[in-house]
């Protein structure tokens, strides 16, 4: 049995949601960090209920079903459903802060696409192009269709990703130690499982974030006067 494409997708994903992925990612922290100085999130307990809030309320209702459209729109070449998605993420960005973060990966990932030759233009004439100043989950979405990953491991890729950054971003800045994020992780891998099953369940007048709380930290975290993190 040949395995080769699949293996070359599961290779694709895995270099597509590495933390050493050129793009910059570990230098937001999605408004985390104000909670750790607002006294939110203070050890290993409050921020697996942080994680889990985000996790349930944030990335299933928004980022994780609108993936989901994206990778379809791609595969199908519907240019007007990915702009449709593009704006309304851009719409859903509650802060200048995760506003300026989904703008600023998404033009690094796209320039990393380009010095790959992997942009839409490159790979095929017939391919939709990148909505202008295409946001990060945009490009997320070109770069796992372009390398053949299945849409429900793209949506896995993401959270993995997602959650990784925030716990490298809780070691940075908390007293939390290594055993102690890999603990979180164990804790939090069936509820990514989960996230992805329910955003698949959703339908279109279901999604939106639900993260108050997470925007207020993101809002304050613009005049927050010692930072390590863009946001």
């Amino acid at each position: 049995m040949n395995t080769e494409p699949d293996d070359l997708a599961l290779l694709g994903l895995l270099q597509l949601v590495s933390p050493a992925l050129p793009i910059g990612a570990f230098a937001f922290s999605q408004g985390l960090e104000s909670a750790f100085e607002l006294g939110w999130v203070t050890d290993e307990a409050s921020l697996g209920e942080w994680l889990d809030g985000v996790l349930e309320d944030g990335l299933t209702r928004c980022e994780l079903p609108v993936l989901a459209r994206l990778m379809t729109a791609w595969g199908e070449g519907d240019d007007g459903a990915l702009t449709e998605w593009d704006n309304w993420l851009a719409a859903n960005r509650e802060t200048a802060e995760l506003a300026a973060e989904d703008a600023r990966l998404g033009a690094s990932l796209t320039r990393l696409l380009g010095s790959l030759d992997l942009l839409p233009n490159s790979v095929s004439p017939e391919a939709p192009a990148l909505p202008v100043a295409a946001g990060y989950l945009t490009v997320f979405a070109w770069t796992a269709h372009v390398r053949g990953v299945p849409r429900r491991q793209a949506m896995l890729g993401f959270g993995w990703a997602w959650l990784e950054n925030q716990l490298a971003v809780a070691c940075k800045a908390l007293p939390l130690g290594h055993t102690a994020a890999q603990s979180l992780v164990e804790r939090l891998r069936p509820a990514l499982v989960g996230a992805v099953d329910q955003a698949l369940s959703l339908q279109d007048d279901e999604l939106g974030p639900i993260l108050p709380g997470l925007a207020l930290a993101s809002a304050l975290h613009e005049t927050q006067y010692s930072r390590l993190f863009r946001s």
